[in-house]
């Protein structure tokens, strides 16, 4: 049995792109990122300390879109995969990031990666 977190809809102002005008105007970023682990401790104790704070989280995946630049969604969404799977409480998590301002030529509604990583097993 796998249990879930998912937070929806974070957002932070970033720097990201491989365009010179995004790295100096910034723009919106939103990340939906969705933890696979097992909250029967949680749910028997009743004690935050035995889950995975997703006030935290959310403080932790707004600082990594608004943090250091990068070029390419897929490596912000990356980042955001390592920071939740340190709580090795965490066994997977699924990370979706939104770019909404994304300099395309045409109308669209979003645009986005989805990446999903697993704990490495010894």
């Amino acid at each position: 049995m796998t249990d879930r977190i998912a937070l929806r809809g974070i957002r932070a102002t970033g720097f990201h792109g491989v365009y010179p005008d995004e790295r100096r105007d910034g723009q919106d970023f939103v990340a939906d990122v969705a933890l696979e682990l097992d909250l029967a401790p949680a749910a028997l104790s009743d004690d935050v300390a035995d889950t995975v704070h997703y006030g935290e989280l959310a403080e932790t995946v707004a600082a990594i879109l608004s943090g250091d630049p990068v070029d390419l969604l897929e490596t912000l969404a990356a980042r955001i995969a390592v920071a939740a799977l340190a709580d090795e409480r965490v066994d997977a998590v699924e990370v979706t990031v939104h770019k909404p301002q994304a300099p395309i030529t045409v109308p669209f509604g979003d645009v986005a990666v989805t990446i999903r990583r697993e704990r490495s097993t010894p």
